[in-house]
């Protein structure tokens, strides 16, 4: 008997993971192998995580030639098809741009007092965004991303991942992420910016 409970109790725990991460559509741009690879590997990861809370828009699109990004779909690229830590938090990066955009004002807001804590940021690759606001925004974007991955992961592997991030693109963004969480962490919550704060 005991044995049944536990059988029974197991398929329903899978059965709800499956459910809370269900409803996804993933596209393939060119249907290649390493985007079927891609699309599995997220999947897996889907079913792996819990994230639902990071989770504000569920079409994604996988294109080999793509540098990741947000909108008008939540694109990724196959880079990082052999380490699942940094798609994960190139995922839930990218999804942090849906929860900016759907929190407009609070973004605003946040981006205006972060411009006076950090009144000159870089512009342009490797350090900064594509322009200033971008670079205000990915302060934003990527102390959530930080945030959320070392929820799931641990502060030891969290740090980890930001600091390959710092060495990699927006690395002045990741670092000041790394060396000022709590100055970045006050604003967003003072703008209710921090998901956990909605639900």
């Amino acid at each position: 008997m005991r044995r049944y409970t536990t059988l029974a109790l197991t398929l329903l725990l899978m059965t709800l993971r499956a459910y809370s991460q269900s409803g996804f559509s993933i596209e393939l741009k060119q249907n290649s192998r390493t985007e079927q690879q891609t699309k599995d590997q997220l999947e897996r990861l889907l079913r792996t995580y819990d994230i639902k809370q990071w989770i504000f828009t569920k079409s994604i699109l996988i294109d080999d030639t793509a540098i990741p990004h947000s909108h008008p779909v939540l694109t990724l690229s196959t880079r990082h098809i052999k380490d699942d830590e940094l798609l994960l938090s190139t995922f839930i990066h990218e999804q942090f741009h849906w929860w900016a955009s759907g929190n407009n004002e609070g973004t605003r807001q946040s981006i205006a007092e972060l411009r006076g804590l950090f009144p000159t940021v870089p512009v342009g690759a490797p350090e900064g965004a594509v322009d200033e606001n971008s670079s205000y925004l990915h302060l934003v974007v990527c102390y959530l991303e930080y945030r959320a991955i070392r929820e799931l992961l641990g502060e030891f592997k969290s740090r980890q991942i930001m600091e390959f991030w710092a060495t990699d693109h927006y690395t002045w963004i990741y670092r000041t992420v790394l060396e000022k969480p709590r100055e970045i962490s006050t604003v967003l919550f003072k703008y209710k910016l921090l998901p956990v704060t909605q639900r």
